[in-house]
């Protein structure tokens, strides 16, 4: 592919444009020049994240740097790096996931991943192998989930059985501790489990949990989660949240309740998940079952944020110009 430097104009590339809350576009963007350490990369899927996008979608999400609109959102990427700068030239053919890019001209890139082409520096570009195709839009949410363990102790109880769930729970049998139990509401979600049990909490009368994790972001039901705990158990906040936290201070004080947040992965969160998945202790296989063209994304969005059988939505780019 050819690529035209600062003294030609600008690159474009098809993206999805938040333009405001519930209007979506699929249009070009003119995106940043190439520079020396950057890579391009030819996207073929990305990921439709069900917990901040739909916040980018629906206008509440919680003020963040760079928020604002029109914006580009999705961080989970996967293609090919069809050009690069100087520092990066080794690499044009590499199979990379991209969590992200802040790389266009007329729109924000709060995440940035769902465009065509992305621009970004290469140390951004994670090789994972081409085997894993569209799975590797996965690779985010397994750092997600394998940082919120490194907060504590390994799940007993994880409440919510959708991706990132799962993925707790597969890391969970991973790394050797018992397998946990994982709270549903959802018939569409009550299947799928894969060496633990799925349960409606009010079908479980356990109150000795001492490692609750919360990925549903369901801030209404933290006192039920605290009454769960057992004496000086702790409760890791893994979801994301978009009304205040607040909890009752008796039951809490009674269990000498510990409440942790994880934060967003870092960079050494995405390389563990490759060397899990690479030696095989981690599947990732069999969590996404939507994938629309990216063309359709109208319409694709509104699905993933709202049909509950929709387990994971990805968009396919490649017939995007």
């Amino acid at each position: 592919m050819a690529v035209r430097r600062k003294d030609e104009g600008s690159v474009h590339g098809s993206a999805i444009i938040i333009e405001a809350p519930g209007q979506l576009t699929v249009r070009k963007t003119a995106l940043s020049p190439l520079e020396s350490g950057d890579v391009m990369v030819r996207t073929e899927f990305s990921g439709v994240s069900t917990g901040t996008e739909k916040l980018l979608w629906n206008g509440t999400m919680p003020t963040f740097p760079g928020m604002g609109y029109p914006l580009v959102p999705g961080y989970e990427s996967v293609g090919e790096i069809v050009d690069a700068g100087a520092d990066h030239r080794d690499r044009i053919g590499e199979w990379v996931f991209v969590p992200g890019a802040s790389c266009y001209r007329d729109a924000r890139g709060l995440f940035g991943g769902a465009c065509r082409t992305l621009i970004v520096p290469g140390a951004r570009a994670l090789p994972v192998p081409r085997s894993l195709g569209q799975e590797g839009v996965l690779f985010a949410l397994a750092a997600t989930a394998l940082h919120a363990m490194g907060r504590g102790a390994a799940p007993e109880l994880i409440i919510g059985h959708g991706v990132l769930g799962r993925l707790l729970a597969r890391l969970t049998i991973a790394s050797g501790a018992p397998a946990p139990v994982v709270w549903e509401t959802c018939a569409d979600r009550s299947g799928g489990a894969a060496g633990y049990a799925i349960v409606h909490p009010d079908d479980d009368d356990r109150h000795d949990y001492r490692a609750i994790y919360d990925v549903s972001g369901d801030a209404a039901s933290i006192d039920g989660f605290i009454r769960r705990l057992v004496r000086g158990g702790e409760l890791i906040l893994a979801g994301f949240y978009n009304q205040p936290i607040a909890f009752a201070f008796a039951p809490a004080f009674q269990r000498e309740a510990r409440i942790s947040v994880a934060a967003e992965w870092q960079p050494e969160d995405l390389a563990s998940v490759r060397a899990l998945v690479g030696s095989g202790a981690l599947d990732l296989g069999g969590l996404i079952n939507r994938i629309e063209p990216a063309g359709q994304a109208q319409t694709a969005y509104p699905q993933a944020f709202d049909d509950p059988s929709c387990l994971k939505m990805l968009l396919d780019w490649r017939d995007c110009a």
